[in-house]
């Protein structure tokens, strides 16, 4: 009888094994069922494998954390501190753009926050890869998977598609220093692509638009400009 099935008719281990296959919000979901599903949803079999899934640079540290009291306290106080760092990042971006559009160092040095802070996938996923923020934000979030978490394209790009922003647009500028010819320097080069975050992601662009970003104003790289895609931007490419 349906009206009859409870809890305790589903061995320990079993519900263990079935608590573990969900994500953090059905998990905490799962914890206002009854007294007994919110005991089991502090199980640190639980939470260690989702801490160690999301934070892989942090894990091996955790445990010399003073404070340390179980994976589950850990994970909730790691996630408050990535969206306040997540949230600095924003209003960081969001201070330095002019004209929809900012400079290589500015959007370097909020890339090197999310290093420092040691942002995990998940944690771009849920905090940066959204529709409701700048495309340049989305941009920041991409570059730091790709070129810093090396993670798999294909996994940038399922992320992209499931946060409905792949189709979003991005223009980047460059300036490279003009060639040396019979002893007389070339003028410098100017270069201007648009592209969606999924061609960045795929690498379907003609050049490594990433690796300029990465370079900044550096070697033969004078100067970078990355903006939001306009009709006047259109109308240049």
């Amino acid at each position: 009888n349906e009206s009859d099935y409870t809890y305790s008719s589903i061995p320990n281990d079993v519900a263990l094994k079935i608590a573990s296959s969900l994500a953090v919000t059905d998990l905490s979901c799962l914890s206002c069922c009854s007294r007994v599903w919110r005991d089991l949803w502090g199980s640190d079999c639980l939470w260690e494998p989702l801490f160690k899934q999301r934070w892989p640079l942090l894990y091996e540290d955790v445990l010399k954390d003073p404070d340390f009291k179980g994976w589950r306290g850990f994970y909730i106080k790691q996630h408050k501190e990535m969206k306040d760092q997540a949230d600095s990042v924003i209003k960081f971006v969001e201070k330095c753009l002019q004209s929809e559009s900012i400079q290589v160092n500015d959007y370097l040095k909020a890339i090197e926050c999310l290093k420092l802070t040691g942002f995990g996938f998940k944690d771009v996923q849920m905090l940066l890869l959204k529709p409701n923020l700048n495309v340049l934000l989305n941009l920041v979030g991409l570059h730091y998977c790709l070129n810093i978490l090396k993670v798999p394209a294909s996994d940038v790009m399922e992320a992209l598609k499931s946060s409905n922003i792949k189709n979003r647009q991005i223009c980047i500028k460059w300036w490279k220093l003009g060639r040396w010819f019979y002893g007389f320097r070339m003028r410098d080069e100017f270069h201007f692509r648009c592209l969606s975050l999924e061609d960045l992601a795929s690498s379907k662009d003609d050049e490594d638009v990433l690796g300029v970003l990465q370079r900044g104003a550096i070697h033969e790289v004078l100067q970078v400009q990355i903006s939001i895609v306009s009709s006047r931007s259109n109308a240049w490419a």
